[in-house]
């Protein structure tokens, strides 16, 4: 498979819809802005669409496991409406001391959880999965990365979530943005991978599902 150089179009489906007829068919399953930024680096033309699945943890699920799980299950779900197509499902977890960072969802969380990762090691586990019904291919991938907070001031802390307002995002900061200058390190083997979607794992499954990256 290869892909045309059309100009690269979104859309967003409702599971009736019928896909639009293209020379190949990729879905990042997921409607997530970061996401689909990366994705752009990568590949000329694809869609989002919403996997709605439940990403509940189950007990006694490992941050590995859950990431991996939900990666899967987001991929899955979208390819048993398009089975034709290639989906792209990620997941990320956030953990701190054994505890699991989600999304703030507003400041007066995001400060509570920047004030317990400072100073702190918070690891980072996405998820990434690849789904072909029609053929029954399936791989998945975790890629690990280790973030180790500098001691952040309550000024600092309000002042960052003040100019970046991170609060869709686990762990209250973006790394693409101001959230760089609150870490003392990142030790990673994909510099993309903590901001949602390892490119080189995905490029490795792209190339061997006979997707032509670059």
């Amino acid at each position: 498979m290869s892909l045309s150089k059309k100009s690269l179009e979104y859309n967003q489906f409702s599971p009736n819809d019928r896909f639009p007829r293209l020379p190949l068919k990729i879905i990042l399953a997921s409607t997530s802005i970061y996401r689909r930024r990366l994705l752009e680096r990568l590949l000329p033309e694809f869609h989002c669409i919403a996997p709605d699945v439940d990403e509940s943890a189950v007990e006694n699920e490992s941050p590995e496991a859950l990431a991996r799980r939900l990666s899967l299950e987001k991929a899955s779900a979208v390819a048993e409406r398009f089975p034709e197509a290639l989906v792209i499902g990620s997941d990320q977890v956030a953990e701190l001391q054994s505890r699991r960072l989600g999304k703030p969802g507003g400041r007066k969380a995001a400060i509570a959880q920047l004030r317990a990762c400072s100073g702190q090691s918070v690891r980072f586990l996405t998820g990434l999965a690849l789904c072909h019904k029609a053929t029954g291919l399936e791989h998945t991938h975790i890629d690990p990365v280790l973030v180790r907070f500098r001691q952040l001031s309550d000024p600092e802390i309000r002042r960052y979530l003040t100019r970046e307002q991170p609060y869709d995002c686990a762990g209250s900061f973006k790394v693409e943005g101001l959230g760089i200058t609150l870490f003392d390190s990142v030790l990673s083997s994909d510099p993309t991978s903590l901001e949602g979607l390892p490119l080189i794992a995905l490029s490795r499954l792209l190339r061997a599902s006979g997707v032509d990256v670059p």
